[in-house]
């Protein structure tokens, strides 16, 4: 059974069970999100940008809005007084530890972030907010090649002893859900590199258009138990449609 609750004073109708982020996004009220970009792995609530100010029968708390469910009606604030200034405090210890993202100093520079001068920044600099996404989008591809290590502000995101990793297919998927450009990737036309490992690039065979690396077309050609195929989609389609109009020809 749907229910309604308000956003911003906007009456947005959900099922129980929604997460308060998707119902914003969904009726076009912008809450500010790192860990929960788009596209949307698992819900983390980790980064805490997207947090709101929550009102259930006259108390009010402050909830992470990408994991907090709705289960009765409420009232939601997501730019209210108590809000700004937390995020914005988030923001200023976020910034601390990617002082290089620009992102993030976007983000601090709009939420009036204050100046923690008291608090010396990450000495290595780095646009890593370790969000985690990155890692859950390797081990959805069944690679397993990065991971979270050590502890406290010595945690960073790579690969075992940071040495070029053996189930690494240079497929480049953890730089792309990536919400600060943290990981570099760099090609030359003939090969990719990235996290300190070279990949050859594969193109279409009949247009050449880029395809991605030869190591990450033969793991998809291998999890799919089919021979790698070097074609783009446009391409693909026409050897498909080839096939079914001569499914009897030698």
């Amino acid at each position: 059974m749907s229910i309604t609750i308000t956003i911003d004073g906007k009456p947005c109708v959900c099922e129980p069970g929604e997460y308060v982020l998707e119902i914003a996004r969904r009726n076009g009220i912008f809450v500010p999100a790192l860990c929960s970009l788009k596209p949307v792995l698992t819900e983390r609530g980790c980064c805490r940008v997207c947090i709101v100010e929550l009102v259930e029968d006259a108390r009010s708390k402050v909830v992470v809005s990408c994991i907090y469910p709705v289960e009765r009606e409420c009232e939601v604030f997501t730019q209210s007084e108590k809000i700004v200034r937390e995020r914005g405090m988030i923001l200023a210890l976020l910034k601390l530890l990617a002082p290089d993202a620009t992102l993030i100093a976007q983000l601090a520079k709009a939420y009036r972030a204050p100046d923690l001068d008291r608090l010396e920044p990450n000495p290595e600099g780095g646009t890593c907010v370790l969000c985690g996404r990155c890692v859950e989008a390797c081990s959805l591809l069944g690679t397993s090649s990065l991971a979270a290590v050590n502890r406290g502000v010595s945690k960073e995101i790579a690969t075992a002893y940071h040495a070029p990793s053996a189930t690494c297919i240079g497929c480049a998927s953890c730089a792309g859900v990536c919400p600060t450009d943290a990981i570099p990737v760099v090609e030359d036309g003939a090969k990719r590199t990235i996290w300190n490992k070279d990949f050859e690039l594969a193109y279409c065979e009949v247009c050449g258009e880029l395809l991605g690396t030869v190591a990450s077309l033969e793991h998809a050609a291998t999890a799919a138990e089919v021979e790698p195929l070097f074609l783009c989609p446009v391409h693909k389609q026409k050897v498909l449609a080839q096939h079914l109009a001569h499914p009897y020809k030698p």
